[in-house]
């Protein structure tokens, strides 16, 4: 995971690259929620300078996924039952008023780039899976989701879905990491393509919204359990 062999062609792509490693490794609970990143140790293990990792945690502060402290450096924002109710009914909300507005938009490209995005992620390896597989598989879901919405015409709509997404997929990682794959998954993603493409908004919004609460209602399992 290391930086140090990486050649970028600026500052700013050091930054980006930094933040994707430390993005990934939050969102698979690497660095434990609540926990306190240790700026010394981080530098030696991607091998960057203070700067870069500093602008790398100052975007991830803003999805949400890192808090400041006062004069006491960073750590790894908390998770908690009231937190995860808060990310799903803003997903809900959000996300299903992007699809309504990109089925409003959408042309026959999108619809296009949705049917791949499913296809490509109905491609991707089910049950025990490898962590390249497993990455592979996480990689593939965002993009289906993300391309769900591409065409709302609202970016920043669009910003914060991305953010909520990966705050709830944070917890999903956390805390369905040894649970098998829900098998109703693949099939919620096909029917919510296809209300999608059939232009049907309602039936849209009410599948998204079935498919996000169901996964909280797991994590919520999984954390009073933990707890």
């Amino acid at each position: 995971m290391s930086l140090r062999d990486a050649t970028p062609t600026s500052a700013a792509t050091l930054t980006t690259t930094l933040a994707g490693q430390l993005r990934g490794a939050i969102m698979r609970g690497d660095f434990e929620p609540g926990s306190k990143l240790v700026l010394d140790r981080i530098r030696a293990r991607y091998g960057v300078s203070l700067s870069p990792l500093r602008e790398a945690l100052c975007r991830l502060e803003s999805e949400g996924l890192v808090e400041a402290e006062d004069q006491r450096g960073y750590r790894v924002s908390p998770v908690s039952a009231d937190n995860l109710t808060e990310v799903i009914r803003l997903r809900v909300e959000l996300e299903g008023m992007a699809a309504r507005e990109a089925i409003l938009h959408g042309d026959a490209a999108w619809e296009g780039r949705i049917l791949s995005a499913l296809h490509q992620l109905g491609r991707c390896k089910r049950g025990a899976r490898s962590v390249e597989e497993q990455e592979e598989w996480e990689a593939r879901h965002r993009a289906f989701h993300a391309e769900l919405i591409s065409a709302c015409r609202m970016p920043l709509l669009q910003q914060f879905c991305e953010t909520l997404h990966d705050q709830s997929d944070r917890y999903r990682r956390i805390f369905l990491k040894d649970h098998a794959p829900d098998r109703d998954v693949p099939a919620e993603h096909a029917a919510i393509a296809e209300a999608m493409i059939e232009r049907r908004a309602e039936d849209a919004a009410k599948l998204l919204r079935e498919h996000v609460e169901r996964t909280g209602r797991n994590i919520q399992a999984a954390l009073r359990s933990r707890a």
